[in-house]
């Protein structure tokens, strides 16, 4: 499990720099057609948007995979052996679900909805479904990362029964 981890935190960690040199670029291209150029690339500014999304979303799965999310710690903090094990597999059952039911599953609704309605992007053209991938792509991801981090914690709950 632990090379998996490691492989898919190397991908996403080079996804998000590729995602994120491209926003970049966009956002430069934006800036110099609109000030230097008189006419605002309409193209650039939807792609800005869109990548920005999968860059935010992406991004707080990677900071889930390495435990630097935002996290209110003050009760395990306090906790120590089996029963801050128990609150952390409580934590990590709290953040999966979630990610499961309303980003994956959620998220897979809505992409279904929007391709089968065939609504599209005005400057790009691009299936909004696909744009909207990125919802479940993530949650996915943060499901993954609760399942590693969650069975790393039984191991260690059971190591310390025994």
């Amino acid at each position: 499990m632990e090379k998996l981890t490691k492989l898919v935190n190397q991908t996403l960690s080079w996804l998000i720099i590729a995602i994120s040199a491209t926003l970049l670029l966009c956002v430069v291209w934006q800036v110099v057609s609109r000030y230097i150029l008189g006419t605002p690339s309409t193209v650039t500014d939807e792609m800005a948007r869109f990548l920005f999304m999968w860059v935010g979303l992406l991004g707080a799965a990677y900071a889930t995979g390495q435990k630097r999310h935002l996290a209110i710690d003050l009760l395990t903090m306090r906790l120590r052996g089996q029963r801050k094990l128990l609150s952390e597999l409580v934590v990590l059952l709290a953040m999966g679900g979630f990610a499961a039911l309303v980003m994956v599953y959620g998220g897979m609704n809505l992409v279904n909805k929007t391709l089968s309605t065939g609504q599209i992007s005005p400057s790009l053209g691009l299936p909004m479904g696909y744009v909207y991938l990125c919802l479940p792509v993530s949650g996915l991801t943060i499901v993954f990362y609760c399942v590693s981090d969650g069975l790393s914690k039984v191991g260690q709950l059971m190591m310390a029964k025994a």
